[in-house]
């Protein structure tokens, strides 16, 4: 007589997925980055009520591929074959289903010696008004590659967010190629970078490496989200520091 055994009990399947991590919710808002405008002065831009977030820098900080990198686009932001000839202010919306809910603004490189100098003042003037009287406004990401430093220019710029900083505008220098390296290099220069930042946040970034690229999403998700409408159990603040700290540059 054959003994029967009892059917097996299948395993219970779930459908439920796991909840999205805050690195994953903060990406997936960037990835919605989409052209709105472009302005050659202040006044052709349109008055804004969302949290906007102006990136800046000197013409071969990489801007463009910082800002390409993080919304996971090649082409968002344009980059020129002759840096500092792109001279005009471009808008780009964040936000699912046709909702707008921030903004991110690509302010034109500065410092590039082919251009003239009555441009080059020109646009330090646009770039100074834009970033003193933008009401909107709610953070700065000035770009600075590491192996020159923070230059003249960028000393200037410092110079003129740094009130606006005090009353609680955010502020990030981000030190760009930091592949370029060593652990000792980039330790060092992250050191100088903290000082330099005055308050706000510094940390290295590397679009080859993917180094910084969660915690600057998670950083901007923050400055463009009231507290209670960010990632839950997220103080991307603080995993700056530590990541930065925690880095691990090209060596």
């Amino acid at each position: 007589m054959t003994r029967q055994h009892p059917p097996t009990a299948a395993k219970p399947t779930s459908s439920a997925k796991a909840p999205a991590t805050p690195a994953q919710i903060a990406s997936g808002w960037l990835h919605t980055a989409r052209f709105l405008t472009t302005a050659p002065e202040l006044h052709f831009l349109p008055a804004l009520e969302v949290p906007e977030i102006a990136f800046v820098g000197r013409s071969n900080a990489g801007k463009s591929t910082c800002i390409n990198t993080l919304t996971q686009q090649k082409q968002l932001a344009f980059a020129s074959r002759k840096p500092g000839r792109t001279q005009h202010i471009n808008l780009f919306s964040l936000g699912k289903q046709g909702v707008t809910d921030a903004v991110l603004t690509d302010l034109p490189g500065y410092g590039y010696a082919a251009v003239p100098r009555q441009d080059k003042i020109r646009w330090q003037q646009v770039m100074a008004n834009y970033l003193v009287t933008r009401e909107n406004l709610r953070g700065i990401v000035l770009l600075c590659d590491p192996r020159l430093g923070l230059t003249e220019l960028d000393e200037i710029l410092l110079d003129v967010v740094r009130p606006r900083v005090e009353e609680g505008l955010q502020f990030l220098l981000l030190l760009t190629k930091a592949d370029k390296l060593t652990r000792v290099e980039a330790h060092k220069a992250l050191s100088i970078a903290r000082l330099q930042a005055g308050g706000g946040h510094a940390m290295l970034f590397s679009a080859t490496k993917r180094q910084g690229i969660d915690e600057v999403s998670r950083l901007l998700w923050q400055w463009a989200h009231p507290a209670g409408d960010a990632p839950a159990h997220t103080d991307a603040a603080a995993d700056t520091d530590a990541a930065s700290d925690s880095a691990d540059p090209a060596a």
